[in-house]
């Protein structure tokens, strides 16, 4: 703990990747892997609030697709933050780990309506907060969600879990002779046209100077090398 880099953290994993590689639902292991991986972090000091996409039910966007109006389609979706969100406090629980659900739509009695301050009391008290429901509002996304929640808890560092261990010139997957960045400025990841989170939530990042790192959250032992200072992934910061 005395040796820790960053003590709050704000960890924003996508709802696609509780699916595993059925694609929808959820796999027990990578929620396993994601509580084990929080544990580990939560164990050594380290306060953690995650924000977890829906992705894995329903995106508000694929819901115009077959006649959902935008507004409803994105309730949806926050809705399907909330059951992702019970679904890793469940399997948090399981590891010995206490989590708090907030919300920012009111769901009692799953979730207790998200606000700044009580989220930060539930932190020093060593709970791991999971915030759901998005911002509260249609038209945003999660990432936009994580970085308004990562400034309202004051956190040291947004950490975007992906399934790539950075941020590349090109998709990796892709191009394979796309190069990785090791350190990026707001400015530059913008000017290179980066496709990191949404402009609504780097812009929160930036004039925050909330650094991002994306890293691959499925590889053992990333997020606990995060926290004790060593190089992983690919930092996003306010200089250059």
């Amino acid at each position: 703990m005395l040796n820790m880099k960053y003590k709050r953290l704000l960890l924003k994993l996508s709802g696609e990747s509780l699916a595993g590689s059925s694609g929808s639902g959820f796999d027990t292991e990578m929620l396993s892997l994601y509580a084990n991986e929080i544990k580990s972090v939560v164990s050594s000091g380290a306060e953690v609030a995650v924000v977890l996409g829906g992705g894995n039910i329903f995106r508000g966007l694929k819901g115009n697709n077959v006649g959902i109006d935008r507004v409803k389609g994105d309730y949806m979706g926050m809705l399907a933050t909330v059951i992702n969100s019970i679904a890793l406090q469940s399997a948090l629980s399981s590891v010995g780990i206490k989590a708090r659900v907030l919300s920012g739509l009111a769901v009692d009695p799953v979730a207790e309506k998200a606000s700044g301050p009580r989220a930060v009391e539930s932190l020093e008290q060593g709970e791991v907060v999971i915030l759901a429901g998005g911002t509260g509002n249609p038209f945003f996304t999660t990432d936009s969600a994580a970085a308004l929640r990562a400034v309202e808890i004051h956190a040291d560092l947004l950490l975007k879990g992906t399934r790539v261990d950075g941020v590349y010139t090109a998709d990796p997957e892709k191009d394979p002779k796309a190069v990785k960045y090791d350190y990026l400025s707001f400015d530059e990841a913008y000017a290179k046209g980066l496709n990191i989170m949404d402009l609504t939530a780097f812009t929160l990042c930036k004039e925050n100077n909330l650094p991002v790192i994306v890293f691959d959250v499925h590889q053992a032992g990333n997020l606990k090398r995060i926290v004790d200072g060593e190089k992983v992934g690919t930092l996003v910061h306010s200089n250059s």
